[in-house]
């Protein structure tokens, strides 16, 4: 679609950038222009260095050379396949703008040229950016996705502490343009040391004050994660925190100084380059659904979108430092990103022969949230602790944008979600961990027969998710001494309050389970009642289903599963898994896939999302708890129980540690990054709080003043009406004739024109896939053949039983070990290698290709080339190889016991003995005799027993042992010539009596 040029008068003004672009205003001043009184320009010189050419193509293109040497030779690439992961298409750490030092020659301004403005055509957002400074000033250039359009944003060094001077320049520039005027800002200041570069950056999480000057928080190193829609979704991996005052110069008093250096190092508790993502075109704040619906009524309505409010968004957790952003900028969110706090990861999976795209994304809220014991229940706001909100996003991967053909906005069919929620229980409780014990006490705080703070909490969920509300909580419900059964009760009677104001089909469902019991019960099957139990939410909530309305149906989720145990750690993941997997059947049926919604346990599709879920639980649990989930899906199934609860010891160890000693220090990072805690003289420092408690809650004397709610009509019924997406699909009114990047500008940053990359840093090309994780162990084994389909489980054939090796002397067999999965050892014979199925990331040259390798060092050639065994003497003992195991081998072989055929098959004897005693003792054999000494006579012939004849030694030997003195316990000088006491002898010449054993790592 092409858009009409305007004509350029010869009468318009000259201008500093030049850009063939449909909409373009006269030029006017920029700020960075009026840098006379700073850099000793004035705007005449200024104006000849932003000077240029009248061709607008000739800043990109340079005219071809011609030459008459032959053509080089192609350059051929070869990837290093043996590299884990080969980079992004861009660097981790951010390159800074080129600039040129070389003088400028005086050019006469283009008097035709015409700037753009900012909010032109796509002239937004910002992606990368070089911090230059001066004695008095920071420079910010922001450069966009494609680095040739740049802005410049100004900050002064020398403003009053309390105050934030930043300088907006709405201009857009070019590169030479940017680089004329940095060099004059260089010449003005080069009796003050000049400008220099302090740091590049991947983009501004805002501004921070603790009791002087403000600092800048900036995002250094970056990665990419996921991409939907043609949006990366990247995390955060280095940070740097810029203080804003002047160069060797403190506007801090001297008694101010140690408080300052101890809030920074307070701030950097907090690990901002683990679990913290942003998107620079994707709201990633927001839920496919909601992003979806707003972009359809915006057409509808045939208005712009709007930029979304993440000032007030409860899930974005620098919405502290975007505060004096948004006061001193006009276009905030151009300079500045939201980050979230959670978990996203992403995983192509090949479902017969469609690439489907599986993404998971937990958002936790910046309300109320904190370390474990130290954040429990609700606050007088309704915002529970630990409140996490999981999205899972269920698309296939060879569409790209969010548009169907035509283009249809925003109707492509093909994407689908679904969205949990995960709280603490929303009553006012709390637990004591000043003492030793790892469970401490729980304590109900306060009883609210009205139970105000549960109705807020409902409520915002009706908001945010609509109705239905499916809770599933999972606390214990019998114990010895009560303790999650008191908040079972009151839970529970603060639901059935709540439901009796509720119209009918909005009610909240209520199901309450004790899953730790049935987890301990033989005769329960806990994945069979949570699947059960997750059938019923998926219908009653729905699942969203994007669609155009004619062609495909769009469907939206109205309602939420709202899952609880005591922590929303173990128990609520592993629920939560279960939910996501009866999800992805119905989500892979609507994308018609699959035939029906039954997807298998023991499939790939299932084990990928096992994966995915296990990885989302165990950063929540770190986030909040501390350390790793504790109880896993293998705990619940049942399955690898011994790996499995030794792991569990393992990181309850780690729990209890970091809740004892060093939750303190967490949480109060956490109240200052959030801005729970704000510096006023007078008042305590953050680390003088004997409590945090009026940090996170309403102050008694605000309540006062306050409408009380109506405690019948708790809720607002605006939020119980239906979603439904809108209709609209082309833009109307003053949106039409707009070309799509208006509207959602995908194309530059996911296909990247005119930029050179290779299929091995393209994140769609190295996503996630079924190698990078494990395969059963049948199909490691050989034993079931590798199948096409991800979605049946896959055949298991039980092993066949090894005969036991016969005592001769066999020729050995040349192998190759599969060493990349550390599996099995297989003969290097062709007819085996085309018999048995193998891995795809397993590849065997073929016979011709393959090289024969050398005899190992245990076969030597005898004289006619026949081969022998190699069986040299044994020599002494190596002392030093026979150590005791260090700690990180106990620690291993305690996460991964093994045992041995030999060893099941004997403790399986051991155990089955008892069984196979006869009840009544007779001379006569039993009718199934199984004793091993009647076993080994019975195998020897009747010649071979008659053979069997005791020496007169023997006997001697015989009578001396069964000899017992009177005092047995007695050893005289006379015994100790004996055998029996040869390890008392040693022991008597001050050796050990245990003697150690060389042990097999």
């Amino acid at each position: 679609m092409s858009n009409p040029v305007p004509a350029q008068g010869p009468q318009q003004q000259t201008s500093v950038n030049n850009y063939d672009s449909p909409n373009t205003t006269p030029l006017k001043p920029s700020k960075l222009e009026n840098e006379g009184d700073q850099a000793g320009t004035n705007d005449a010189q200024v104006s000849e260095r932003c000077s240029e050419s009248n061709d607008p193509a000739a800043l990109c293109v340079s005219p071809p050379t011609l030459q008459s040497d032959p053509p080089p030779a192609p350059i051929r690439y070869e990837p290093e396949l043996d590299a884990p992961d080969s980079g992004d298409e861009e660097p981790a750490t951010a390159t800074c703008f080129e600039r040129s030092t070389s003088p400028t020659t005086a050019f006469q301004r283009n008097k035709g040229a015409e700037y753009h403005k900012v909010g032109e055509e796509g002239v937004a957002r910002m992606h990368r950016f070089s911090v230059y400074e001066t004695a008095s000033k920071f420079y910010l250039v922001g450069a966009d996705v494609l680095d040739r359009k740049f802005r410049i944003l100004k900050i002064d060094r020398t403003a009053d502490s309390e105050d934030l001077s930043v300088a907006e320049d709405e201009i857009v520039y070019t590169r030479k343009e940017t680089n004329q005027l940095l060099n004059a800002v260089d010449d003005g200041n080069k009796a003050s040391g000049g400008l220099t570069l302090r740091c590049s950056a991947w983009g501004l999480l805002g501004f921070i004050r603790f009791t002087g000057a403000y600092y800048m928080l900036v995002i250094t190193k970056r990665s990419q994660v996921a991409v939907i829609g043609g949006h990366y979704i990247y995390q955060i991996d280095g940070t740097e925190l810029i203080s804003l005052t002047p160069l060797n110069a403190s506007r801090l008093k001297a008694e101010r100084l140690p408080e300052e250096a101890r809030f920074v190092s307070t701030l950097s508790n907090l690990d901002l380059s683990r679990s913290f993502y942003f998107s620079y075109s994707y709201d990633i704040t927001r839920s496919l659904q909601l992003n979806l619906i707003q972009a359809r009524e915006a057409l509808d309505q045939g208005t712009p979108r709007k930029s979304p409010d993440y000032h007030t968004g409860m899930f974005v957790w620098n919405q502290h430092l975007l505060g004096p952003a948004s006061i001193a900028l006009r276009n905030t969110y151009d300079w500045c990103l939201p980050v979230i706090h959670g978990f996203v990861e992403q995983t192509n999976v090949s479902v017969h022969a469609r690439l489907v795209s599986i993404t998971v994304i937990a958002r936790r809220s910046r309300c109320f949230a904190g370390a474990r014991f130290l954040k429990r229940g609700t606050n007088d706001s309704g915002f529970v602790a630990n409140d996490v909100e999981t999205e899972q996003i269920v698309s296939e991967a060879m569409t790209t944008s969010f548009h169907a053909p035509g283009p249809q906005l925003f109707a492509n069919p093909t994407l689908t979600s679904y969205v949990q929620h995960r709280g603490s229980i929303p009553l006012h409780w709390t637990q004591d961990n000043s003492g030793v014990s790892p469970k401490p006490d729980i304590k109900l705080n306060l009883v609210d027969p009205f139970f105000s703070a549960a109705a807020l909490h409902f409520d915002n969920l009706f908001e945010r998710y609509g109705a239905p509300i499916h809770i599933l909580n999972l606390v214990k419900s019998r114990e010895r001494t009560p303790r999650e059964s008191i908040l079972l009760n009151e839970y529970t009677n603060a639901v059935t309050y709540l439901n009796q104001s509720l119209p009918e089909g909005k009610k909240i469902v209520y199901k309450a389970w004790d899953m730790s019991r049935a987890s301990k019960s033989r005769d329960q099957d806990v994945i069979g009642t949570l699947e059960t139990i997750a059938k019923g939410i998926v219908s009653g909530t729905g699942f969203f289903r994007n669609g155009n309305g004619l062609h495909w149906a769009s469907r939206t989720q109205n309602g939420v599963a709202r899952t609880n145990c005591i922590d929303c750690l173990d128990r609520t993941n592993a629920a939560q898994f279960v939910i996501g997997k009866c999800a992805l059947g119905h989500q892979l049926l609507a994308l018609g896939i699959i035939p029906d919604e039954m997807i298998e346990f023991d499939t790939d599709l299932v084990t990928v999302l096992s994966h995915m879920y296990h990885a989302h639980g165990d950063m929540i649990a770190v986030q909040y708890g501390g350390s790793h989930l504790v109880n896993t899906m293998a705990t619940y199934r049942k399955v690898n129980q011994w790996s499995s609860h030794s792991r569990d010891m393992v990181e309850s160890f780690k729990r209890y540690y970091n809740n004892s000693f060093l939750d303190r220090q967490r949480q109060e990072a956490y109240n200052l990054f959030l801005g729970n805690y704000i510096y006023n003289q007078g008042q305590p420092m953050l680390w003088d709080l004997a409590t945090d408690y009026y940090l996170h809650h309403a102050d008694p004397r605000a309540w006062s003043r306050r409408t009380r709610k109506n405690y019948i009509q708790w809720y607002n019924g605006a939020y119980l009406q239906e979603r439904n997406m809108p209709n609209e699909l082309y833009p109307v009114d003053a949106l039409a004739g707009r070309p799509l990047a208006f509207f959602d500008d995908y194309w530059s940053e996911y296909y990247r024109p005119n930029s050179l990359s290779t299929f091995m840093k393209i994140l769609s090309y190295k996503a996630n896939s079924l190698r990078k994780y494990p395969l059963p162990k049948e199909i490691q084994d050989g034993t079931a053949e590798t199948i096409a389909s991800q979605i049946r489980p896959r055949p298991f054939q039980a092993p066949q039983e090894k005969e036991a090796p016969k005592k001769e002397v066999t020729h050995a067999q040349l192998s190759a070990t599969v060493t990349s999965g550390g599996v099995r050892d297989l003969p290097l014979n062709d007819e085996l290698l085309l018999k048995v199925p193998l891995p795809e990331r397993f590849h065997f040259p073929s016979p011709q290709q393959r090289p024969r390798p050398e005899a190992p060092e245990a076969i030597i050639n005898g004289p006619q080339g026949s081969k022998t065994p190699l069986n040299p003497e044994k020599g002494p003992k190596d002392k030093s190889a026979v150590t005791q195991w260090t700690l990180n081998q106990f620690v291993a072989n305690s996460l991964n016991p093994f045992v041995t055929e030999s060893e099941a098959d004997e403790y399986l004897r051991y155990i089955n003995h008892p069984s196979n005693l006869p009840l009544v003792t007779s001379s006569e054999d039993s009718p199934n005799p199984k004793y091993d000494l009647q076993d080994y006579i019975r195998s020897n012939s009747p010649d071979t027993i008659a053979q069997m004849q005791s020496t007169e030694d023997d006997i001697a030997d015989f009578i001396e042992f069964m000899s017992v003195g009177e005092d047995p316990l007695t050893v005289t000088e006379a015994d100790t010539s004996k055998k029996r006491y040869k390890a008392y002898r040693q022991w008597l010449k001050g050796k050990s009596l245990f003697k150690q054993q060389r042990v097999d790592a």
